[in-house]
């Protein structure tokens, strides 16, 4: 086990107490201390005692440097960030350095108060507000991925390591202290005859931290005195609905990815997606962003507020801007999140035709790609009330009499028009209607026409056609409707 050391009260305790408990547990412990370039002698200083303390004990003790200001430099990260991102690699480069399986922290029950708060203020769902977990796997804290690290150091004292990159990692990280009030910690120091070194960092009320521990903590417990233990609660509470929320999430995830974060873009089944409640659909646009963004920890609030109207509310074609780059796209059958930016190429929920197919009337008829067309014939007294209205998308029924037996799937061809149902009888050019219906322009040209003998009968996906549509005084008709073979 990897145990972080600062050289405060809290790792002060955790060590002595993992000391004390290594015979029982058979644990083998690694001291791992990293100097964030901050704060200049004070944090050599405290390199310094962690190292004394490791001789003293007779544990192994790696230490490292990061310039944690020029981390900070990257857009979107802030110091407090760059140095928790620094942390965790430098602890999970060490534990892959001595083969540890584990990490161990000093967060306490404060911190704990300090997280959820700061997450609620931030606009934070049930993710946030469980805020840590005693023991969690450190992949989850959205690490850059790895570069090769330098040999571990020989010299305890002096010795100061680079920080490295690590990627997916394995490692669990555990919290023991996290019910434990910094008030009890610094007891079992006293008791213990520990000097703690003393981080004036902390007192620095320009960290957003800082402010909520010796500003706002305190006014609210002015109203509340248990303020701290009323957070850790909610923090408990929201983990266990967490958990039902996310192997909720799991299984929906499952049934409606269509297309993985391998291809750099997800896809999820639209309808499938509407169908789902408002939380879980958060949820998976959430998961979507984070599956694409690893390192992305926060994720904006807002954005994926408007992204989730957008997908319930808007049409084919429509766009709304995610976090670090990413945006949600409304396809015809799907919702992808991916490049901002980055056209939506022919894709797999679009049936596409290169040249006329003759189609088996009736019967199933494979089109290319993933697609097939199927057409059956129908009694029109067979149709439901409102047949219409509620036919899926790349769903259409045609007057059997109007369209005829010999039907034809093809692209459309230059200055084609038809009559689309509900204008009265009025003519639109084909290019123009695709136009207005926000089809991309990279689809329109194998976009797939069904054709009978009058022309015209489908402009599949969008519209029927005027002379193909079923009346009051229609006899037969041809159910036609596109499968897609599912991955």
């Amino acid at each position: 086990m990897v145990v972080g050391v600062s050289g405060g009260a809290d790792s002060l305790c955790l060590f002595h107490l993992l000391i004390r408990l290594a015979p029982e547990y058979r644990l083998r412990l690694h001291i791992a201390h990293l100097n964030h370039g901050l704060r200049g002698v004070e944090a050599e200083a405290d390199a310094q005692s962690v190292a004394e303390l490791a001789e003293r004990w007779g544990v192994p003790c790696f230490l490292g440097r990061a310039d944690v200001a020029a981390l900070a430099q990257a857009p979107g990260v802030s110091l407090e960030e760059a140095a928790r991102l620094a942390r965790y690699r430098f602890l999970a480069e060490t534990a892959r350095r001595v083969g540890a399986a584990t990490l161990a922290v000093g967060h306490n029950a404060d911190d704990q108060a300090e997280t959820v708060l700061m997450h609620f203020l931030r606009g934070s769902g049930p993710a946030g507000l469980r805020g840590m977990a005693p023991r969690s796997a450190l992949d989850e804290h959205r690490l850059p991925e790895a570069t090769e690290a330098p040999a571990p150091p020989q010299d305890l004292r002096a010795a100061f390591l680079s920080v490295g990159e690590p990627a997916s990692t394995g490692l669990a990280l555990v919290r023991p202290l996290l019910s434990s009030s910094r008030s009890e910690i610094e007891a079992y120091c006293a008791a213990h005859g520990f000097t703690p070194r003393f981080d004036r960092s902390n007192e620095d009320l320009t960290f957003y931290r800082n402010r909520l521990r010796h500003e706002l903590l305190p006014l609210l417990a002015s109203y509340n005195p248990g303020i701290r233990s009323v957070l850790a609660h909610t923090a408990a509470v929201m983990a266990g609905d967490y958990e039902v929320l996310r192997e909720s999430g799991a299984a929906a995830w499952e049934a409606l990815v269509r297309h993985r974060e391998a291809a750099g873009e997800v896809q999820l089944d639209l309808a499938g997606w509407r169908a789902l409640p408002l939380g879980l659909q958060r949820a998976l646009i959430r998961q979507a962003i984070a599956r694409l963004r690893h390192t992305l920890r926060n994720i904006d609030w807002e954005h994926v507020e408007r992204a989730v109207w957008l997908a319930r509310e808007g049409g084919t074609g429509q766009a709304a801007t995610l976090s670090a780059g990413l945006e949600l796209q409304i396809g015809y059958t799907t919702l992808r999140i991916a490049e901002e930016g980055v056209a939506w190429a022919p894709a797999p929920d679009v049936p596409q035709v290169a040249e006329p197919i003759v189609l088996r009337v009736p019967g199933v008829t494979e089109i290319g790609g993933d697609w097939s067309l199927a057409i059956r014939r129908l009694r029109r007294t067979r149709l439901p009330v409102g047949f219409a209205a509620k036919a899926a998308p790349w769903k259409a029924y045609l007057d059997a009499a109007a369209v005829g037996d010999v039907l034809t799937l093809r692209p459309r061809e230059p200055g084609e028009t038809f009559r689309p149902q509900g204008l009265g009888g009025h003519r639109s050019r084909l290019n123009e209607f695709m136009i207005n219906a926000k089809i991309p322009r990279a689809v329109r040209a194998g976009w797939p026409l069904l054709i009978g003998q009058g022309g015209i009968a489908w402009v599949c996906g969008l519209r029927v056609d005027d002379h193909a549509a079923v009346r009051d005084d229609t006899t037969d008709v041809w159910e036609v409707w596109f499968t897609e073979r599912q991955i």
